[in-house]
């Protein structure tokens, strides 16, 4: 039983998805879409399927079966660079800033398809980045490595915004970050949406992300076991109080 009320178009569509492990199926079966607009959030428990989930649509991962279509396009068997390319961009689990450079350096990163024939444009978005986080260009020629975990992950979102992309995942932004910093993200990542940026989103703490999300999908041991509205979602005690704690 799903409740499918969704807003825009489809814009990545994927169909009966297998990934393993080795011989451990990780993904069984997986079907999902996100919509031009929508923030959608994946929910679970530890090893349900959300991280690997977001691994196999940009590469990270091979698809074992399966399709993935973004934009009318296949994501099987593309080369993450070229799926970062294509509008599909990733900000993993634990950040994965370049410690060693600045945060300006971590930003110019992420222009590369495009700075050195458009400098104007790389320009623009940092100062979009640093409207959304006054905190980033503070610390414009800190090292990233010397932030705390609240403003590397502030980080990582910024460097992902720059690339310009149609379609943004974000995998578990809330780990390890002090609550208040929490909070700010969260703002920050409504703020976006609300300026047009379809979300995908990977998150433990399901009660932060049901606030924020219009559609969600909840897996279970690599299945999706139920699917709709936030709403839909909430009023459910019982998909409340079996997988979402």
């Amino acid at each position: 039983m799903n409740e499918n009320k969704r807003i825009g178009e489809p814009i990545l569509r994927a169909d009966n998805l297998h990934v393993s492990y080795g011989k451990i199926a990780a993904l069984k079966g997986v079907s999902f879409e996100v919509h031009k607009g929508e923030v959608v959030a994946i929910l679970g428990a530890n090893g349900a399927g959300k991280t690997t989930t977001l691994n196999a649509l940009t590469g990270v991962l091979p698809i074992k079966s399966g399709s993935v279509q973004f934009q009318g396009k296949s994501l099987v068997n593309v080369p993450t660079n070229r799926i970062t390319a294509m509008g599909v961009v990733h900000v993993p689990e634990g950040r994965h800033i370049f410690p060693d450079l600045t945060v300006e350096e971590n930003l110019r990163v992420a222009a590369y398809l495009y700075e050195s024939k458009n400098k104007p444009l790389l320009q623009e978005r940092k100062e979009q980045v640093f409207d959304l986080f006054p905190r980033l260009k503070e610390r414009i020629h800190q090292p990233g490595g010397t932030l705390s975990g609240g403003e590397q992950q502030m980080l990582a979102i910024g460097r992902a915004l720059v690339t310009g992309s149609e379609l943004l995942l974000l995998d578990e932004p809330s780990m390890g970050i002090a609550p208040k910093l929490v909070a700010e993200i969260f703002q920050t990542i409504t703020k976006i949406a609300k300026n047009g940026q379809t979300i995908m989103l990977v998150e433990q703490n399901a009660v932060m992300a049901m606030k924020i999300a219009h559609y969600c999908y909840v897996l279970e041991t690599g299945c999706v076991t139920y699917e709709g509205t936030s709403e839909y979602i909430q009023a459910n005690e019982r998909i409340a109080q079996a997988y979402l704690g």
